[in-house]
């Protein structure tokens, strides 16, 4: 039976661009209250009156999540105004994505996994208090495929995406007993900020490769299923899930088949 999302409080981090910013449209089609969370107030703000024009409702929440004082006191704001957080979409996240010895240290290693692994955590459960005091509420986890296949020079990127993967399992075994659903999403490559560019360190890569890539809009679409019908996980597109089993099993064919297809061709340190 479909979860009905209307009048749902839906709390959006990293909901200025991407998924996040499409995600918030579509709850807030269905009738959903939404809570836009990002670093941008002037983005947030647009797209709160977008919603506001199209007769949603949305409020624009402003908070850095790599700052533990930001997310206590966005979480207080928004309980002061709602009183609850039904369902929680953790989508904020970037990536540095180059080969390890060019990453940047403290902008592409420190960084990266504080917003895309330690803010997630901590957000969940500056939340999770009050969804346990309720005994309900859903908890989504914007993971990657990068958290099942770790590439060349997405290190640091599929360590945090790892890290999500392992601690959704783990949360969710333990809450729900309490009522509380715990799902993680795993995109292959989509056409987003993030993906084309948006401030982040890029490595080469070919041409090919953009043959993978998926539209945001599908992702953001499953997003508002997996809020509808909660479920473990869901990756997108499905076939990913056989190219990481396969991964997973034949590891030494997988190892050969990415380092002559990619790293042999485009690891050199004369590109910069």
């Amino acid at each position: 039976m479909a979860v009905s999302l209307k009048n749902k409080i839906v709390l959006i981090t990293g909901a200025s661009s991407g998924f996040g910013k499409d995600a918030a449209h579509l709850f807030a089609g269905e009738g959903a209250k939404v809570v836009l969370v990002a670093r941008r107030l002037d983005r947030l703000q647009l797209l709160a009156n977008e919603i506001h024009k199209t007769g949603g409702e949305a409020i624009a929440v402003p908070a850095d999540i790599s700052r533990r004082v930001e997310i206590d006191l966005m979480v207080r704001t928004v309980i002061e105004i709602y009183g609850r957080v039904d369902i929680l979409f953790n989508n904020a996240g970037f990536g540095g994505l180059d080969w390890l010895e060019r990453l940047e240290p403290d902008r592409h290693i420190e960084t990266q996994v504080q917003v895309n692994l330690t803010g997630m955590i901590l957000v969940t459960q500056a939340v999770l208090s009050h969804m346990m005091a309720r005994r309900t509420g859903h908890i989504i986890n914007m993971s990657s495929i990068a958290g099942w296949l770790a590439a060349p020079s997405y290190t640091v990127y599929a360590a945090t995406k790892y890290g999500v993967r392992g601690f959704t399992t783990a949360l969710r075994r333990e809450v729900a007993p309490f009522g509380i659903q715990v799902s993680a999403i795993y995109p292959g490559p989509a056409r987003t900020e993030f993906a084309w560019g948006g401030g982040a360190k890029r490595r080469s890569r070919p041409k090919w490769f953009d043959l993978f890539f998926i539209p945001a809009e599908d992702v953001s679409l499953r997003v508002l299923e997996l809020a509808r019908h909660p479920r473990r996980a869901v990756i997108i597109p499905w076939w990913f899930g056989l190219i990481a089993w396969g991964d997973n099993h034949f590891p030494g064919i997988a190892d050969w088949i990415i380092q002559t297809a990619y790293t042999n061709n485009y690891h050199t340190l004369e590109k910069k």
